[in-house]
């Protein structure tokens, strides 16, 4: 997507390649659809000469969940090219292959806290697949991304279509989240009733969330920082509780 933070995104989808049956059954042409200038991949120096190239790729696999319930995975770059084709491609091969329905997989940047659990945002072109999900209320415009456009083409098309943002601390944003990687796999296995494997990934999060907390308790600033963060996210729940407003209590925003 056009973002990852926490590269949530990237390693869901890695994390469902490596722990599950897949095989790659679709490999799309990535120097039709990919501006290697703007995000250049990485070559590989050993020495006095290249030894290797971190080459893109997009991606289709076929993977069984744990109870032998298959499903499709499309993963890689973003593309910079080609939207309408690539959605269409992408759809005809949906069609092709059965596709009953279709999940995307967002990760935002939030000033929320790695203290308190971590959340997503879910939207789907039908309110029952996410019904008992929290969902961003209200009308906005947001940047376009592929993730979004296929949502929005996959329902224009027959398949219904849901997705799942989940929500970043925006201090640990550029590095591997694993409490956000557990929501994401956790919300698709919801979802899709996939029996998706997350044991692993418990264990990470909760070390992972143990690290920062040992770094940063000897950081006034940061756990100060942390601190407020806390306080203005059980505020805001508290506030939300039983209303659909982004702003806590349900008042009007002010202006800007």
């Amino acid at each position: 997507g056009f973002t990852d933070a926490g590269q949530a995104i990237e390693g869901t989808t890695g994390h469902l390649r490596d722990t599950l049956d897949a095989q790659l059954i679709v490999e799309f042409d990535v120097d039709q659809l990919i501006d290697y200038r703007s995000r250049r991949p990485h070559l590989k120096y050993s020495f006095d000469h290249f030894s290797g190239y971190d080459e893109p790729s997009i991606q289709i696999h076929a993977v069984k969940d744990s109870e032998g319930t298959s499903f499709l995975l499309l993963s890689g770059l973003e593309p910079d090219l080609r939207w309408d084709g690539f959605t269409e491609s992408v759809i005809d091969l949906a069609g092709s292959f059965g596709v009953r329905m279709s999940i995307g997989l967002g990760a935002m940047p939030l000033g929320v806290r790695h203290t308190r659990p971590t959340n997503s945002s879910a939207h789907a072109s039908d309110v029952d697949l996410i019904r008992g999900f929290p969902a961003w209320p209200g009308e906005f415009s947001v940047p376009g991304n592929v993730t979004s456009l296929l949502e929005l083409r996959m329902s224009e098309n027959g398949i219904p279509s849901a997705g799942f943002t989940v929500h970043v601390p925006q201090y640990l944003a550029q590095t591997s989240y694993p409490a956000a990687i557990l929501n994401l796999v956790g919300s698709v296995a919801k979802v899709g009733a996939l029996a998706l494997p997350t044991g692993e990934l418990e264990k990470s999060a909760e070390e992972f969330t143990a690290q920062v907390n040992a770094q940063i308790s000897h950081n006034p600033e940061i756990l100060t920082a942390v601190e407020l963060m806390e306080k203005q996210y059980d505020e805001f729940m508290e506030a939300r509780m039983g209303s659909d407003s982004l702003n806590p209590g349900g008042k009007p925003l002010p202006s800007g």
